[in-house]
């Protein structure tokens, strides 16, 4: 399993004004936070649905990073997202990622995104991935 602070360090390089950072790598597993603000909200003062996706793929790399190692060229090959309830328009997005297959050429994983500090899912998505072949 790779390190936690390999991965934020990895992340913070390659994509420097990223409002998301990593809180925790485990097994198959990485919970994300996305940092909120006034550019996260759309008209009607939610959070907008660009956020809750960029969070879920976010929270995917992740865990794919802390399992796999740091493989930069792994990319998403498919996200759907089911958007549950408005999202807290003051709270960040907590993305709780875990994968479901972890294959040689593509790894499968899921993530329940909520408000902080609310038990209540606001959307759940599933992504794949494909690993280049070295």
């Amino acid at each position: 399993m790779t390190a936690l602070n390999d991965i934020r360090e990895f992340l913070a390089a390659e994509f420097p004004h990223s409002p998301c950072s990593v809180e925790s790598i485990d097994t198959k597993s990485a919970i994300v936070r996305y940092r909120v603000d006034q550019h996260s909200l759309r008209p009607g003062g939610t959070v907008s649905g660009p956020v809750l996706m960029t969070t879920a793929d976010v929270g995917l790399y992740a865990a794919i990073l802390g399992e796999i190692g740091i493989v930069a060229l792994a990319v998403t090959t498919n996200l759907n997202i089911n958007f549950l309830r408005k999202p807290i328009a003051n709270k960040d997005i907590i993305g709780k990622c875990t994968l479901i297959k972890v294959g040689r050429q593509l790894i499968i994983g899921e993530v329940a995104l909520y408000s902080e500090g609310d038990d209540r899912m606001v959307a759940h998505a599933v992504g794949t991935y494909a690993v280049p072949t070295v």
